[in-house]
C-alpha cells in the first residue's frame, strides 16, 4: 500500500471533522455531555412517576417541573459568570459535582421531599453548564461554523436522551417504579463519574484569562444593555413558545403511561421507545439544518421550530394509541429542527467578550418567567388535560406569530454592523468603569 493510499482514510476523517467541527475540546465536550447525559435521562425522565409512587401526588410533579424551570433561570447567569471567570473547563467540573451530590441523595434516600431537594442539584446541570458549553464551542469554532458545532453539540445530546430512557424504562420493568429508579440514579453517578474524569483529560486548558476574568459581571442587570432589540424580541417570542412546552411537560408521561389507578396507552418500556423515536427524528435533521443555517438566513429555521413546538400538545391530546403517540414524539423531535440555530444566533448576537454572561442572562430571564407557566400546569391538569393542552398550544401560536412578525434575521451585512456596535459598546463600558474606578477611588 503506497502512502497516498494509508493516508486517503485518513484525509476523509480530517474533512469530516473539519466539516462537523471536531476539535478536540469539542470532543472532550462531547463525551461529557454523552455520559453524564445517559446517567440523568435513563432516571429523570421517570421522575414525575416515582414522585406519584412515593405519595408526592400532582403538586409534587407540577413543583418539579416549575422547580425545574425556575432553577434552569437561576443557575443560568451564575453558569455563565463563573465560566468567564474560571473558565470553562474549571467550571464545567465544578457543575458535574454537584450533579453528582444530587443523583447519589435519591439513589439512597426514597422519599419525595428528599427527591425534589436533590432535584436542586442534579437539575441543575444543563442549565448551568449551558452558558460554558456555548462559549467552549464560540471560543473554539470560527464563526462560520458556530451553527454547526452548536448542532453536533445538539446531536449528541439526544443519543443519551434516546438511550437513556429505554434503560430507565427497562429498570423499572425488572424492578419496580420506586427501585428501579433508584437504580437509575446510581448509574447515573456511577458514569457521572467516568464524565468527569474524560472532560479534565480531553478539553484543553482556558487560555490566560485576566483581562476576560476582570471583565466578568457580577450583575446581571447590568449586562441587559447589552442585548440589543432583535436579541429582546427573540426573547419575547421564545419565552411564549416555552410556555407552551412546559405546562404540559411534566404530564406527558402521565397522559402516555398513566398511573396505577388509570393506566395510559402504552407502558413505561413503550414511553422509552417513543423518546428514543423523538430523538432519532432530531438527530437526523440536525445536520442538515446547521449546514443550510450557517449559509443562509436563520429565521425560517427558528420559524419553523416555533410551529413544531406549537403543534405537539395539540397532537398528543389526540393520541390516544401507541402509533398515535408514535407520530406525536416524531412531531416533537422535529421541534429541534431550528433550536441550534436559534442557540447560535443568540451567540452572534451577544457581544464578543460576554458570550457567556448574555447568553445565561437570556436564560435567566426566560426560564424565571416560563416557571410560572410550568407551576401552573398542575393547576390546569387538575381541571382537566383538555384544558392544559390547548392552552399550551395557545401559547405556543401567538409565540410563532410574533416571531414571524417581529424577529429578526443576522445577515453577513447586519453580522458586521453587529460586531461593530458591540466593539464600540465594549469600549464605552470599559471606559465608563474606568471613570467609575477613579471616582471611586
Amino acid at each position: 500500500m503506497t502512502e497516498s493510499e494509508s493516508s486517503a482514510p485518513t484525509s476523509r476523517l480530517g474533512r469530516l471533522a473539519a466539516f462537523l467541527g471536531l476539535r478536540r475540546s469539542i470532543v472532550g465536550l462531547l463525551s461529557m455531555v454523552i455520559l453524564v447525559g445517559m446517567g440523568e435521562h435513563m432516571a429523570e425522565q421517570f421522575l414525575p412517576l416515582y414522585l406519584l409512587a412515593l405519595g408526592g401526588g400532582f403538586i409534587s410533579v407540577g413543583f418539579l417541573n416549575g422547580m425545574d424551570n425556575l432553577l434552569g433561570a437561576l443557575y443560568a447567569f451564575p453558569g455563565g459568570y463563573l465560566s468567564d471567570r474560571l473558565g470553562t473547563k474549571r467550571a464545567l467540573l465544578i457543575f458535574n459535582l454537584v450533579s453528582m451530590v444530587g443523583f447519589a441523595a435519591v439513589a439512597i434516600v426514597p422519599s419525595w421531599p428528599v427527591v425534589l431537594a436533590a432535584a436542586a442539584l442534579f437539575l441543575s446541570w444543563t442549565a448551568i453548564s449551558l452558558p460554558a458549553t456555548m462559549s467552549l464551542v464560540a471560543r473554539v469554532l470560527p464563526k462560520n461554523k458556530r451553527t454547526m458545532g452548536v448542532s453536533v453539540h445538539s446531536l449528541v445530546r439526544r443519543v443519551p436522551m434516546a438511550l437513556g430512557p429505554v434503560i430507565g424504562g427497562a429498570f423499572i420493568g425488572m424492578w419496580g417504579v420506586e427501585l428501579g429508579v433508584r437504580l437509575a440514579f446510581a448509574g447515573a453517578l456511577t458514569v457521572a463519574v467516568v464524565a468527569a474524569v474524560l472532560q479534565q483529560v480531553l478539553i484543553e486548558d482556558d487560555p490566560p484569562r485576566k483581562a476576560a476574568a476582570s471583565a466578568a459581571e457580577q450583575n446581571p442587570f447590568r449586562l441587559w444593555r447589552f442585548m440589543n432589540a432583535d436579541l429582546r424580541s427573540l426573547l419575547v417570542s421564545d419565552i411564549l413558545v416555552r410556555f407552551c412546552e412546559q405546562i404540559p411537560y411534566a404530564f406527558v408521561v402521565v397522559w402516555a403511561v398513566g398511573t396505577k389507578d388509570h393506566p395510559g396507552p402504552v407502558t413505561a418500556m413503550q414511553f422509552g421507545l417513543l423518546r428514543s423515536i423523538e430523538m432519532a427524528t432530531a438527530i437526523l435533521i440536525y445536520v442538515p439544518v446547521a449546514y443550510l443555517a450557517d449559509r443562509g438566513r436563520k429565521k425560517p429555521f427558528v420559524a419553523m421550530t416555533f410551529v413544531f413546538f406549537s403543534l405537539f400538545p395539540l397532537l398528543l391530546y389526540l393520541s390516544h394509541s401507541f402509533w398515535m403517540l408514535v407520530a406525536a414524539f416524531v412531531l416533537r423531535g422535529l421541534k429541534e429542527f431550528g433550536e441550534p440555530t436559534r442557540k447560535a444566533l443568540i451567540m452572534d448576537l451577544a457581544p464578543e467578550d460576554r458570550k457567556a454572561g448574555v447568553f445565561g442572562l437570556y436564560y435567566l430571564v426566560r426560564d424565571a418567567i416560563v416557571s410560572v407557566a410550568a407551576f401552573g400546569g398542575a393547576f390546569l391538569w387538575q381541571r382537566s388535560p383538555a384544558l392544559n393542552f390547548i392552552s399550551a398550544f395557545a401559547f405556543g401560536a401567538i409565540g410563532t406569530l410574533w416571531f414571524i412578525l417581529r424577529g429578526r434575521d443576522l445577515g453577513p451585512a447586519r453580522e458586521h454592523a453587529c460586531r461593530v456596535h458591540h466593539r464600540a459598546e465594549s469600549r464605552s463600558s470599559e471606559h465608563d468603569h474606568r471613570a467609575d474606578s477613579r471616582i471611586g477611588s
